[in-house]
């Protein structure tokens, strides 16, 4: 399996799918999933890109080291797989936690993406108390009760109930995710704040919000294309993984972004 060893000691699992030959699309994944979260993308992306999946830290195949961790940290990683790959910039699309870190890489590291989509995702996820309750969640009945939880907002109700095999599947993702991993990135995700970095992005810039989305809002996402210059802005009918929920209409919309190269 490809790992790559980050600049602290921490093995990243990444992974790539399609012709070498064709540019590079990066995804990053939302806290408490897996690369895996990305397959309704797989299909439509391999038919014209190479894509590169990979696990952040404290999830999947990566290690877990002790928390807390920090956004600078996890968005290292990933600026750090792409120089370990030889990839010099990509297109990147990054969910909830995935957009933060796209909107981090833009704002730091601008050569290594040349085009960027922010889906349901924020420069601030809070309020603070939000994610201590999750901590305490976990602390008292472990990752079972916070998959339980948060499969509820990450999609609506009718799309689980008409497709109950995914959100299964989707929670299973999330419960199996190490405690401290989730709970270090938790901590990161806490205390971030990139309000001030979004007038620094000057790639192009797609912001995907769900119009159901109760995690990272529309009005969370008119921030990000209030703050970016010429940023776009979709909305789309789903709750936070619009990726899932409207799998159809956001690979659309990510091709016909990223085909504009």
């Amino acid at each position: 399996m490809p790992f790559m060893t980050a600049s602290d000691g921490c093995s990243i699992f990444y992974r790539f799918d399609g012709e070498e030959d064709r540019p590079v699309v990066m995804l990053s994944n939302s806290l408490g999933s897996t690369h895996a979260m990305w397959e309704p993308q797989m299909a439509a992306l391999t038919e014209r890109y190479r894509v590169l999946r990979y696990d952040n830290r404290g999830h999947g195949q990566s290690d877990a080291p002790p928390g807390p961790y920090t956004m600078d940290r996890i968005a290292t990683d990933a600026k750090e797989l792409i120089a370990e790959l030889g990839l010099g910039s990509v297109l990147w699309c990054g969910i909830s936690m995935g957009g933060v870190v796209g909107m981090w890489l833009g704002a730091n590291a601008s050569g290594c993406v040349r085009r960027a989509v922010l889906a349901n995702t924020s420069p601030v996820i809070g309020p603070p108390e939000i994610w201590d309750q999750r901590i305490a969640l976990i602390e008292s009945r472990g990752m079972e009760a916070v998959s339980k939880a948060v499969i509820q907002r990450w999609l609506t109700a009718p799309y689980i109930a008409e497709h109950p095999e995914i959100a299964a599947q989707i929670s299973a993702m999330i419960a199996n995710t190490p405690p401290h991993g989730y709970i270090g990135t938790v901590l990161a995700l806490r205390d971030m704040d990139m309000r001030a970095s979004l007038p620094h992005i000057a790639m192009p810039v797609l912001v995907i919000a769900g119009a159901h989305d109760q995690s990272t809002t529309v009005a969370m996402g008119e921030q990000i294309v209030a703050g970016v210059a010429g940023a776009r802005f979709a909305i789309l009918e789903a709750a936070h993984l619009s990726n899932v929920e409207q799998a159809r209409e956001f690979n659309t919309l990510i091709r016909n972004f990223f085909d504009a190269t």
